[in-house]
């Protein structure tokens, strides 16, 4: 294995490849390979991007067909028959079921980029400047978005005050059941000196956050106090939507209406970028052409396979052997955590996003060295990096994910053994 090139010549901020040190040479499915013949189980998944596996064969061939026959690989914003293929595709396969009449903008090819979108589309819609986003939330690493998120971490990297935000302590957060409540009175306070925001930013599971899973109620709370003072809602579904819990949007029936949902990671299908919101009409109709353009947002490639990936949701049986894994992940986690119980652990999660929080940062960081070693590549998340957040690829066959657990239990004694 030779680094000598990445650490001679990139940049110091990399990252991702200092918690994986060695040099990728192939993935297919759940699993790479590196170019010294070592397999590694994808737990990761590319932070959620790969929600259909590495090299997914049914994409692979659609996007070799599209590369021979000269398809139109970039397009800005022009007409294509593969975009035309894709907006048809999730209209009726995504929207129509669901009585959705939303709008599909496309913008820079990043999930930063669609919740910078979302934010500027909610304060021209409204007049408004003022965003509520809730604390533990990850929304992106640009200005806007990073003002949105709460990694203090992430933050002090601005150089410039991000402000526009009111933060409120997520559900899960101490404060977090009672603060819409309180907020909502300060509201209607004349002497409280709070203005209505333009909107609220809520991830429905928080992801990077430390999968922290809020309740319909609670989300339905947030919904009305929105409507009541005027404001949009915005659910930033980019990790957690696309399938990742059992259905599409990971707030699948709960009766809930966003005026904006931010979506990428695993939108393209294979791995490629791109990224999209959808806008109720209303609130799109704030839009000019050209108020929020991209280089990168007629991506032909993540049109192709993201309308193959989009197969997968008219098939009832892949969405039941999503539960029926999550399900899986969870009973062995909560097993792994029950032999902790003197330390605190704790599960959450719904469908195949699944974390385990272990309190511990350091103990985090080392269980996934370990886990590294074993084969098994994971990503820590949450507060000070505590929770072990598993996010295999959707497609993932029943006896690598039980591999993969197995790695994950056999890391975790000899972690604790070390200690």
């Amino acid at each position: 294995m030779d680094t000598t090139v990445f650490e001679t010549h990139e940049s110091a901020i990399r990252g991702y490849c200092r918690n994986f040190p060695t040099v990728f040479e192939s993935a297919s499915g759940a699993r790479q390979v590196d170019e010294d013949g070592k397999s590694y189980l994808d737990f990761f998944a590319g932070a959620g991007v790969l929600n259909f596996g590495h090299n997914n064969p049914r994409m692979k061939d659609a996007l070799i067909e599209f590369i021979q026959a000269d398809g139109v690989a970039h397009s800005l914003d022009t007409y294509t028959t593969t975009k035309r293929d894709f907006i048809s595709r999730f209209q009726e396969v995504i929207l129509e079921p669901r009585g959705m009449d939303h709008r599909m903008q496309f913008m820079g090819p990043t999930g930063s980029n669609a919740v910078e979108a979302a934010m500027k589309l909610a304060r021209r819609a409204t007049g408004r400047r003022e965003i509520v986003a809730f604390s533990h939330g990850f929304h992106g690493m640009t200005l806007g978005s990073l003002a949105a998120t709460a990694n203090d971490a992430f933050r002090q990297w601005a150089g410039v005050p991000l402000d526009n935000i009111l933060r409120l302590p997520f559900e899960s957060a101490p404060g977090g059941r009672t603060a819409i409540a309180e907020y909502a009175a300060a509201l209607k306070d004349p002497s409280s000196g709070l203005l209505p925001p333009a909107a609220f930013l809520v991830e429905p599971i928080q992801a990077e956050g430390g999968v922290n899973v809020a309740s319909a109620s609670w989300l339905h709370e947030v919904q009305d106090l929105a409507h009541e003072v005027g404001a949009l809602l915005i659910f930033d579904d980019i990790q957690a939507g696309i399938g990742r819990t059992g259905s599409y949007f990971s707030f699948d029936g709960m009766g809930l209406d966003p005026d904006i949902i931010t979506l990428a990671k695993g939108l393209g299908g294979f791995g490629t970028p791109i990224a999209m919101n959808l806008n109720k009409p209303e609130v799109d109709d704030h839009w000019a052409p050209g108020a929020h353009t991209g280089t990168f947002r007629g991506q032909g490639l993540s049109f192709v396979a993201g309308t193959v990936a989009l197969d997968y949701f008219t098939d009832e049986s892949f969405l039941a052997d999503v539960l029926a894994k999550g399900e899986v992940m969870r009973e062995r986690l909560t097993r792994i955590a029950s032999a902790h119980r003197d330390d605190g652990w704790e599960v959450r999660g719904r469908g195949m996003i699944q974390g385990l929080d272990t309190g511990d940062g350091a103990f985090a960081k080392k269980l996934q060295q370990e886990c590294f070693d074993r084969g098994l590549l994971i990503g820590p998340c949450g507060s000070g990096g505590r929770v072990i957040k598993l996010i295999p690829p959707l497609i993932i066959p029943d006896e690598e994910l039980a591999e993969g657990l197995d790695l994950l239990e056999q890391a975790i004694d000899a972690t604790v053994k070390d200690l």
